[in-house]
């Protein structure tokens, strides 16, 4: 089994009374307006390099930024006086916060132990408009694992800003070309510590997160058949999971992790296939004369989306875990795939063809509300849903080659992951690594 070699420890405690619990930003409202929020000068406690607490205040400012729930009003573009003060002011004092024109505070300081090893850090989150007391917690841990401390940070402003915590500490895994292959590779919500999965030197495709977060499937040319893998987040324990000759492609991993949907090239057509874990258990779920491609699962495991031609062009369809209940979803575009389902049910992400090129779109698990996220030039595909449901990664060539873009799920704050030389692919979202 996987061990996760990313431990952290922290100690997370309240250090001032809690506020009676506020939604300060509804962000499933059809339209919001960001958050101002400002971001004090972090404080470095006793002999703590300033260094550390400005790469704290730096990787949090992005990782609200990044959010598209904020607006960060920078310690550089705060008033003389405010750009001195560094630290957490206490209650009584928050009026001289009001001419930074942020409606919340969020002021920390830093600690480097003695020992050069391990760190503290301590947050509070105040309210200027109300001028009251948020929250204040600490986390501690080894230096290595600063950075996942401070996305929890940001987790917790986004959990108190808007009642959900946000997803800084997830990770998306992708396929990367290079040279004449592919090769899967992960990195973090804001593009940073970006690792290479896979070394064989091969075609390797279509990267799918398993429930729990430790192991990944994918489709692999190792063996020149396309066949299903299965590898553990850390590059080992490699397993050969599904071999039929022909297509074994498009991997879905089933909500409690113990099925694989899957399609299979057999009998000169392609096929939506399911799986046990241990490989067994093989029953055909389509029987239209079509072919049918990317299963996906709904959340709650009872029904699959997935890509069919039956009806003379590729669009989604959607069925009964067992195969039955077959019915249309798309009727609007002449080519409609990659189907991803939204962690809360109620919508599907797909790709489709619209103006001769090949845009996100949204639409309700009953066929209403479609919408189009994209609009820029070069082909945008592949979408894949954040475990909260508030954002969409998905690849783009509006650069010229093939990125992985993250946007909020209304298509705004549209934004590269990474910058690879080689072209990326086919995304996907891990859950959050708490």
């Amino acid at each position: 089994m996987l061990k996760y070699y990313f431990i952290i420890f922290f100690v997370i405690f309240t250090l001032l009374p809690a506020s009676e619990a506020r939604v300060y930003l509804d962000i499933n409202a059809p339209t919001f307006v960001q958050i101002p929020v400002v971001l004090a000068k972090w404080k470095s406690v006793d002999k703590t390099p300033p260094s550390l607490s400005d790469k704290v205040y730096e990787i949090l400012a992005n990782d609200l930024t990044l959010s598209g729930f904020f607006k960060v009003i920078d310690v550089r573009q705060l008033p003389p006086s405010l750009q001195r003060k560094e630290g957490i002011p206490n209650t009584f004092s928050l009026q001289e916060w009001i001419p930074a024109g942020g409606e919340i505070l969020l002021a920390g300081e830093a600690l480097l132990e003695s020992n050069g090893l391990n760190f503290k850090l301590k947050f509070h989150l105040l309210d200027l408009v109300e001028q009251k007391h948020i929250v204040g917690k600490q986390y501690e841990g080894p230096l290595q694992t600063l950075r996942s401390a401070i996305h929890r940070i940001a987790d917790e402003v986004t959990l108190q800003i808007t009642g959900e915590k946000g997803v800084h500490n997830t990770k998306i895994a992708y396929a990367v070309r290079q040279g004449a292959g592919k090769e899967i590779f992960m990195a973090d919500f804001d593009g940073a510590n970006v690792k290479q999965i896979t070394k064989n030197q091969s075609i390797n495709l279509s990267p799918v997160w398993s429930a729990d977060g430790k192991r990944i499937a994918f489709t692999s040319y190792l063996r020149r058949n396309p066949d299903l893998y299965l590898i553990d987040v850390d590059g080992t324990n490699l397993q050969r999971f599904s071999t039929s000759p022909g297509l074994n492609v498009s991997p879905s991993w089933s909500p409690d992790g113990k099925k694989i949907a899957l399609m299979m090239g057999k009998e000169g057509k392609s096929d939506i296939f399911l799986m046990e874990l241990h490989g067994g258990n093989l029953k055909k779920l389509t029987k239209g004369h079509g072919n049918e491609a990317s299963p996906t699962w709904s959340p709650d495991g009872e029904s699959i989306a997935f890509v069919s031609d039956r009806s003379g062009s590729p669009q989604i369809y959607l069925m009964g875990r067992d195969g039955s209940n077959v019915r249309r979803l798309t009727f609007e575009g002449n080519y409609n795939t990659n189907p991803s389902w939204s962690p809360k049910g109620n919508q599907i992400a797909f790709c489709g063809r619209a103006e001769g090129r090949f845009h996100i779109f949204t639409i309700g698990n009953n066929g209403s509300g479609l919408r189009r996220l994209t609009s820029d030039s070069g082909n945008h595909e592949s979408p894949c849903w954040s475990p909260d449901g508030r954002y969409i990664s998905f690849s783009s060539s509006r650069t010229g080659v093939s990125r992985i873009f993250i946007m909020n799920a209304n298509g705004f704050n549209q934004r590269a992951l990474t910058s690879s030389k080689g072209g990326e692919s086919s995304p996907s979202w891990s859950k959050r690594f708490d």
